[in-house]
């Protein structure tokens, strides 16, 4: 006795059905012609959609059978998309973890010369760069994260969209936001050289180069969440006499505390890996300098950089150098952001936890 709700329907995991048989299918053809792994890889996917879509117009329909098609493509969309990170993540996380122990974090990196017996130890550490990622990345925020806030406040709460002076700063954030790296380290280098002098290689001058990068993606960020925050707020709070300026910090920030967070997040995620203006702006160097405003800097970015273009004379020591500041990097990051989860839900409304 068949079942009338199951009647015209194939079986619940039919995609994988048909997947492994795609797969099986298009090996024994290729292996037939040449086995490639790119070719495998699409040739299986033509299968698989051909497959899938004849199957589902016998047993079902042709509605049903282009759901079936289109929610197929949209998996392998996504899947080539996250392909990238995947191989990126394995790459880095194989050739780093095994340079990535507490004496590579503690201690300075550099060549040591004996003069005894006359040869030149390269010692492997990523301390001095450590330190120079965390406070030119830190100083870059405290710059840009006041003047990113503030300027969304203006721009959603105070000022009128026809202002000119409104018009005028979302025109300039546009254009901040599609300024190459490299020009904000060659403006940063500029304006440092133009105060200082010449070879003027700072950890602050890299920090304003990172801040012209961050402000645009903060205001972005910020503008959109504090839209977000229903008007009825802040008109229930107009209506009991709280001014503007209250309602700003006891209503619409801490309900997008959340969102402004996470777009704090995005930026520094987006220029803690920057190489290029710190490169510029504030060199590379194998000592240890924690001082921001006088001599180079080592980040671990320009430390992964320099590890591969410009190794020492142990080239094998230098890259192993590199991978392992590349997975320390990404360490940082992902660190930063569970912290900034944590902050976000801890200062969220009630509501919203």
């Amino acid at each position: 006795m068949t079942n009338a709700l199951t009647t015209g329907q194939l079986p619940r995991f039919v995609e994988f059905y048909v997947l492994a048989g795609a797969l099986v299918i298009s090996a024994g053809a290729l292996l037939l012609m040449g086995f490639n792994w790119g070719g495998w890889i699409f040739v299986s996917i033509i299968v698989y959609l051909i497959g899938l879509a004849a199957l589902s117009t016998v047993a079902e329909n042709r509605r049903k059978a282009v759901d079936r098609i289109v929610r197929s493509l949209v998996t392998i969309a996504f899947l080539l998309a996250i392909a990238p990170l995947i191989s990126t993540l394995y790459t880095v996380t194989a050739k780093g973890i095994g340079q990535l122990n507490w004496a590579f974090i503690s201690q300075t990196g550099g060549a040591v010369f004996n003069a005894e017996t006359l040869k030149v130890t390269v010692t492997s550490g990523a301390l001095q760069a450590i330190v120079g990622t965390l406070e030119i990345t830190g100083i870059a925020a405290l710059m840009s994260i006041p003047i990113g806030i503030l300027t969304s406040i203006y721009l959603v709460e105070y000022a009128q969209p026809q202002q000119w002076m409104a018009r005028t700063v979302t025109f300039l954030v546009d254009v901040m936001t599609g300024i190459p790296s490299i020009v904000a380290g060659l403006f940063a280098f500029a304006l440092s050289t133009l105060i200082v002098g010449p070879k003027a290689f700072s950890g602050f001058s890299a920090s304003v180069a990172l801040s012209v990068l961050m402000i645009p993606i903060i205001v972005r960020a910020c503008e959109e969440m504090l839209k977000l925050v229903p008007n009825d707020l802040r008109e229930a709070s107009f209506a009991l006499g709280v001014s503007r300026f209250s309602t700003i910090v006891k209503i619409v920030l801490p309900t997008a505390i959340a969102g402004i967070i996470t777009g704090v997040m995005l930026a520094i995620a987006r220029v803690i890996g920057e190489t290029a203006p710190i490169f510029i702006a504030a060199s590379f160097t194998d000592n240890f300098n924690s001082n921001p405003f006088s001599g180079p800097m080592q980040t671990l970015p320009v430390l992964a950089y320099t590890g591969y273009k410009f190794p020492s004379q142990d080239i094998a020591a230098s890259n192993a150098s590199a991978w392992g500041a590349a997975l320390l990097l990404i360490l940082i990051v992902v660190i930063l952001n569970i912290v900034a989860r944590i902050i976000a839900r801890i200062f969220a409304p009630k509501g919203a936890r």
